[in-house]
């Protein structure tokens, strides 16, 4: 004879109703975190390959800050090369229209202003360190606090700084050298402001001697000026290198977030299907469970 039961059948339907959930509340994590599992164990075999791959980005990724860092102090270099060299071409023209003139009003002050911009660019900082001091950094690059100071001073003893310049690691076995010293910017400015500042002070009009000096110091000006462009032309070059290194680094690490997404990440549009069909299929097994629940072989038996 047949038995009639329906705890097997119940026991059954509890079984695929466990399951369920636990697929819905797997699909709802993935959803929450936007990953396919949380912990390299659920990887398989793409667990090796996606450690590989977040050891190599981090390695990417450090390159990129340093290459940042980088780019951000030759900007400063920049910004403070191109302050010198306006206010030493401003100063130029003056000189070149005091000479043609004879007339020298507030000369001797545009003349010391000059000096003052060259010294404060010279002397600036980055996070409260001399950007042109090379490793002497405890103490200011350029030492003549004034015009006056460079009466008579030999160009190397106006600065304190060295030539050690720093490094950074900009990719796999590439090395950047990079920084200015005080000196490689000023060195040739020295002897014109030295020749200003003993042909004055200047007043309003200047003597034959003055406009003679100041022609001299024009001469000087002009390598000085020079000079500036030159090492500015090379940091410019250095900055384009930098930018370029700054490229290469932000395509790997692009590309190996790529690999690792195409591991971990969860496809969200995929995710939301699966929930969908998961909330439908449990709210099924409900239906079915409670239907199996009030059924009885007595109805049958009336």
């Amino acid at each position: 004879m047949t038995r009639v039961a329906t705890i097997p059948l119940q026991a059954t339907l509890s079984g695929a109703i466990q399951r369920s959930q636990q697929n819905l509340a797997a699909s709802q994590l993935q959803l929450a975190t936007e990953k396919k599992v949380n912990d390299y164990a659920g990887l398989g075999l793409d667990a090796v390959r996606t450690l590989s791959a977040r050891s190599m980005l981090a390695t990417q990724e450090s390159y990129k800050t340093s290459i940042g860092r980088v780019s951000t102090t030759l900007s400063l270099y920049q910004a403070n090369l191109e302050q010198i060299d306006t206010s030493l071409s401003d100063l130029r023209e003056e000189l070149f229209s005091a000479v043609g003139t004879g007339n020298s009003p507030g000369l001797q002050d545009i003349v010391e202003d000059a000096f003052a911009d060259m010294r404060n660019a010279l002397n600036a900082r980055e996070g409260g360190v001399p950007l042109f001091a090379g490793s002497q950094t405890s103490a200011t690059p350029f030492l003549p606090k004034s015009l006056n100071e460079t009466v008579g001073l030999e160009a190397a003893d106006a600065f304190a700084n060295d030539d050690v310049r720093q490094s950074t690691r900009a990719g796999d076995g590439v090395d950047v050298e990079y920084g200015i010293g005080a000196s490689d910017v000023g060195a040739s400015l020295i002897p014109a402001f030295r020749a200003l500042a003993e042909a004055g002070p200047f007043g309003d009009t200047l003597t034959d001697a003055q406009k003679q000096a100041i022609t001299d110091a024009l001469d000087l000006l002009d390598a000085g000026i020079t000079e500036v462009r030159s090492v500015n032309a090379k940091n410019g070059r250095k900055q384009a290198h930098i930018e370029t290194l700054g490229e290469r680094a932000q395509d790997r690490v692009d590309l190996l977030t790529g690999v690792i997404g195409s591991v971990e990440d969860a496809d969200l549009g995929q995710v939301a299907i699966d929930i969908t069909q998961r909330q439908t299929i449990l709210q099924a097994s409900y239906s079915v469970f409670a239907q199996l629940n009030q059924m009885s072989l007595a109805n049958y038996l009336k």
